[in-house]
């Protein structure tokens, strides 16, 4: 049985107030029970899914979060066209074993005249900070908000967006904040391609191309374990990338825990690619392994 406690099964909730979905999690924690939380812009897929089954299997009550929140995207990005389905979002994470859906509106999230913003530098600062300004200071901001709004015991998020788990664990390691995070498995498609609600955007000769990001991060892969230089390995993924008609963006290996470049051989490292195939953009990353010599 999911969940570490028997109980007798409950209708999932949809709630859409913070305060009713405050009140739900402290009552249910102070009855001993443990709460897991999955935040999410909707747009499910087999990814989140994954995370609510995780939570559901080490915690008793999972919330998730159905939120497309405007702040961390900019200007030209494509927030009026990103996917919202909320009703099949529901039954994917009901079917997953959630106890509360929280669906907020986003004058609930952000009240009438807010004036608050959390900045994060460090791992914030290269790549995604790079080339999309702005966007963790609307990451880390939705998060705070939603980490105090379901207090929840530990929070799930997925390996594909790397760089935003390091801003996240930053954000509550420097703010104090009384929640555990925790990092699942990036969940991928037979080809290799990481799950992403903007895969929907992609057409069918564009779905095709986009297995280079995966290629070109298990080639690099192969290449570091081989023990060739940094940067010929991040000329490779990007040679891959173009070749397949993938604007690129970035294709690095750095340092896994800070994104800065690697100070020794033995740092554990990840490599991280994002490119354009048409108008969608999409990430990836692949951890490697530490290795020995220079």
């Amino acid at each position: 049985m999911a969940g570490r406690h028997a109980h007798a099964a409950t209708s999932m909730a949809i709630v859409t107030d913070p305060e009713a979905m405050r009140a739900e999690v402290l009552a249910a924690r102070a009855s001993g029970r443990r709460i897991g939380f999955v935040p999410t812009m909707g747009a499910l897929h087999a990814g989140h899914v994954s995370l609510v089954a995780r939570a559901a299997e080490a915690c008793d009550d999972v919330a998730v979060s159905i939120f497309v929140n405007p702040t961390q995207f900019g200007p030209s990005e494509d927030f009026a066209r990103y996917p919202r389905t909320l009703e099949a979002d529901v039954a994917a994470v009901e079917q997953g074993g959630a106890r509360w859906v929280f669906a907020p509106q986003a004058d609930a999230i952000y009240p009438p005249g807010w004036a608050t913003k959390i900045v994060v530098d460090g791992p914030a600062r290269r790549f995604e900070g790079e080339v999309r300004p702005g966007h963790f200071c609307g990451v880390a901001t939705v998060v705070c908000r939603l980490f105090l709004t379901v207090p929840a015991d530990v929070a799930y998020f997925g390996a594909k967006d790397w760089q935003q788990t390091l801003v996240v664990k930053r954000m509550v390691c420097d703010l104090g904040l009384p929640i555990e995070v925790v990092v699942c498995p990036t969940v991928r498609e037979p080809d290799g391609l990481a799950m992403s609600s903007r895969n929907a955007y992609l057409s069918a000769e564009d779905r095709g191309r986009a297995a280079a990001l995966f290629e070109s991060l298990t080639a690099a892969g192969r290449s570091w374990q081989a023990g060739e230089p940094v940067a010929a390995i991040e000329q490779q993924m990007r040679t891959h990338l173009t070749s397949r008609g993938i604007a690129v963006e970035y294709a690095a290996v750095v340092d896994r825990n800070s994104l800065e470049p690697l100070t020794t051989p033995q740092t554990p490292a990840i490599a991280i690619v994002a490119g354009r195939i048409g108008k969608t953009r999409l990430i990836d990353n692949h951890l490697l392994p530490s290795r020995s010599g220079g």
